[in-house]
């Protein structure tokens, strides 16, 4: 099996993907591309939660001719979204894609590919290539008896072979399905087919709660096993949301970290504070700190130091009294009405001394 460590590596923009790269953030604007500006202010709002590549549909030769100024000021790579217009494809790349969401078999022909590719070539930007079970042809179905994980590996090997055909190799796949079980039995065999680097994700997976669930049980599991390069929850939500997801999913699964995770007890009979708007409280006072950091919010003063031993700082309260702690030991001792102005004095302390510790650049 081809593991991310031995995946193909390939570069969209200046992000690697693949080959021990780290597992990129990825997700989609819900702009109109058409709109410069409002596409822009969102791909600053998504890079400000942590996304690293971002998609744009391109439905039109007028959205191909706005990735231009897109392009031109967006703080993220670009990748273009693509069906069947081959010309469209060609006028995002040469206006600044960084790479192409496309499927060569349904772009026009062998004459349209070419052109894609050549484009693509010119201008180093990578290609994905999908499998969607909502969308595989028709021989195929009938071949494989249905949208089934074998059918979604022999439609995305089919676009592959298009490309590789025409010597292009700078190539990534995705294959998706709203079926949980089927993509990730697609994507592990894919993963025993070739070293071509996976996109995942779940499609159609939903709203905010029930599409993050069916996202992190099959991106989850399949980051696991050491397969996938990059990845996009997709969301019936703004975007921003799936970028944040994305990311606590990353950290459950211990491959990278980003900003405060925040844990806290279950509301309970042995509650004695408001936790869940102090919890809410600070979740909003944190959400613009992106230095990796474990923050502890517990509702008993007896057992919850203890509880969250591991947290670089947490506060308990009960009682009328709050308590700070670090590595499980009580520090302070204050009003209950003073834990959330406590806690964020600890978290910034904590963060003056990393940076203070963070080894400087050389000039």
């Amino acid at each position: 099996m081809y593991t991310r460590d031995q995946t193909r590596r390939i570069v969209v923009g200046k992000v690697p993907l693949g080959h021990g790269a780290p597992v990129a953030v990825q997700s989609m604007a819900s702009t109109d591309t058409r709109d410069a500006a409002a596409t822009l202010a969102q791909i600053e709002r998504l890079a400000g939660a942590g996304c690293e590549i971002i998609r744009c549909a391109v439905p039109d030769m007028e959205a191909a001719e706005a990735f231009k100024p897109i392009c031109a000021a967006s703080p993220l790579p670009v990748i273009a979204d693509i069906h069947f217009e081959a010309r469209l494809a060609v006028a995002a790349v040469e206006n600044g894609a960084a790479g192409l969401r496309i499927n060569p078999g349904n772009i026009g022909g062998e004459a349209a590919v070419q052109r894609v590719v050549d484009a693509a070539r010119a201008h180093g930007a990578p290609i994905r290539v999908g499998a969607n079970s909502g969308s595989l042809p028709q021989d195929i179905l009938e071949r494989c008896g249905g949208p089934n994980p074998r059918a979604l590996v022999e439609a995305a090997l089919g676009h592959v072979r298009l490309l590789e055909d025409k010597g292009f190799t700078d190539i990534k796949v995705s294959l998706k399905s709203s079926n949980v079980l089927d993509t990730i039995a697609a994507c592990r065999l894919w993963a025993e087919t070739s070293d071509i680097p996976q996109h995942l994700g779940i499609t159609e997976a939903g709203g905010l709660l029930p599409g993050t669930v069916k996202s992190a049980v099959g991106i989850g599991a399949l980051l696991l096993e050491g397969i996938g390069d990059t990845l996009r929850i997709s969301l019936t939500a703004d975007p921003v949301k799936e970028v944040e997801a994305a990311w606590h999913l990353l950290r459950a699964c211990g491959l990278r970290a980003r900003g405060v995770e925040i844990i806290s007890c279950p509301s309970c009979g042995r509650t004695e504070i408001e936790l869940i708007p102090l919890l809410e409280a600070a979740e909003k006072e944190l959400a613009a700190i992106t230095e990796p950091l474990t923050v502890a919010i517990m509702g008993c003063v007896v057992n919850g130091p203890g509880e969250a031993a591991h947290a670089d700082v947490g506060v308990a309260g009960g009682r009328g009294q709050g308590v700070l702690f670090e590595s499980g030991q009580v520090v302070k001792k204050f009003p209950e009405a003073d834990l959330l102005p406590e806690l964020l004095k600890a978290v910034q302390r904590v963060l003056d001394a990393k940076q203070l510790t963070q080894p400087e650049e050389n000039d």
